[in-house]
């Protein structure tokens, strides 16, 4: 009987909340207080290897993933590491492959450390929040000190070592503002992949119902256009960034890969130092406290009610401002954390960065409907234009701004050059 597929992403956390940074915004943190009185927050090999060996029988797909965490993942050691990828490698059932990933703030980085990142295939995503200025505004050392070099650092070394790397930007109240002064120095980085991610702080106490470091909600949308025009005019094809990867999604009726665009959540739980169990990294308290995996098997947790009610609440809650918007499939409410504000007719759960996304998702969705207009003509002819220019080699001799050889009459750029 062929196995049901099982959909899944942990966010798994071998030191905790520990971090040797003191980022102005972080939200995890405060993840401490869950585990008073613990001088030292660390997996233990025993866990470590128990969760590895759930992790794979919970897989269902040929590739399993491994997505690890922090605080800074990297406070482990790289010894730790090592181990890691030895007892996947001794747990690692024949026909399957096992890849992993790492999210980290890059300033513990050196030349061992991205050699085996190389060597093992690990993708790496490194938080930068733009040039110096804007980087050292939140995200200092626990004495206050600028981490701007030794990141960038970081990040050469994973370039050099030819790691596949992602930069993650926290856009704030402060780089918001400077949209085209963050993407082009990203750019000079020569970045290939970028995520942007929208800091919102909740303080339902304050007069704003948010923190000052928030990212208002509709500067955060012109942040985004202002980007993607850049992008659509010279970066297509080159440079990927999530956000647009995804509302490009809807143009080929796929599934949104990011879990905040997606109708219902819920696949994304983490797994703390001690082999506790949350829905969500967003959800790490007492009321979403799953249990511990030395007591009850991953898969459980995974097909559990309380973890698919979780997610299903994603859609459920949705106001009907939401039901009734016109770019509800690109976005889907977005992630439920951030849904504390009314809707104009007065209905509680609207999202704070409502209007900003809005803003964005209009903003690009004449774009997304020509791809899609596209899409559909090709699959209509019995060889499709683009598959017969790239079959016959002709796209490696076009030009960026010479016209698409699909008969699009859009500059190459601008139309098949990126897909």
């Amino acid at each position: 009987m062929e196995q049901p597929s099982r959909e899944f992403q942990i966010f798994a956390k071998p030191v905790g909340p520990r971090c040797n940074l003191n980022c102005h915004y972080c939200y995890y943190l405060e993840k401490v207080d869950l585990y008073p009185g613990k001088e030292s927050i660390r997996m233990p090999g025993n866990i470590l290897e128990e969760y590895i060996i759930q992790h794979i029988d919970a897989s269902t797909e040929p590739v399993i993933n491994f997505s690890w965490h922090g605080g800074e993942p990297t406070l482990a050691g790289l010894d730790y590491f090592k181990k890691v990828v030895e007892l996947q490698h001794r747990h690692q059932p024949s026909g399957k492959r096992i890849v992993n990933g790492i999210q980290t703030n890059g300033t513990l980085l050196d030349d061992e450390w991205c050699r085996f990142f190389a060597q093992q295939g690990f993708a790496v995503g490194i938080s930068i929040d733009g040039p110096k200025e804007f980087h050292d505004c939140y995200r200092l050392t626990r004495d206050g000190k600028s981490t701007f070099e030794k990141t960038l650092n970081g990040y050469r070394l994973l370039q050099h070592y030819g790691v596949m790397c992602e930069i993650l930007c926290v856009v704030n109240a402060h780089n918001v503002h400077y949209p085209l002064e963050v993407y082009r120095f990203f750019r000079q980085l020569h970045a290939k992949f970028i995520t942007f991610l929208p800091l919102v702080d909740y303080r339902p106490d304050s007069a704003k119902g948010v923190g000052d470091n928030t990212v208002p909600s509709e500067a955060f949308g012109q942040f985004l256009c202002s980007i993607f025009d850049e992008w659509l005019a010279c970066d297509i094809g080159q440079v990927k960034v999530q956000i647009f990867e995804e509302a490009a999604r809807t143009a080929f009726g796929q599934e949104h890969t990011l879990c905040i665009f997606k109708k219902t959540c819920g696949g994304v739980p983490v797994v703390e130092h001690n082999g506790d169990l949350y829905s969500c990294d967003h959800f790490v308290d007492e009321k979403h406290h799953l249990g511990n995996i030395q007591e009850i098997p991953l898969t459980e947790f995974l097909d559990s009610k309380e973890q698919k009610t979780f997610g299903q609440a994603k859609l459920n809650t949705l106001p009907r401002y939401c039901l009734e918007c016109e770019v509800r499939d690109m976005c889907n409410g977005e992630c439920p954390k951030n849904r504390f504000i009314k809707t104009p007719d007065g209905e509680s759960g609207l999202n704070y960065l409502c209007v900003g996304y809005k803003k964005f998702f209009m903003h690009c969705r004449l774009f997304v409907n020509e791809v899609a207009a596209l899409w559909r003509q090709q699959n209509i002819n019995t060889q499709k234009p683009h598959d017969s220019a790239r079959s016959s080699g002709l796209t490696s001799r076009v030009g960026r701004n010479d016209p698409c050889p699909c008969g699009s009459g859009k500059k190459y750029k601008n139309c098949c050059m990126w897909r």
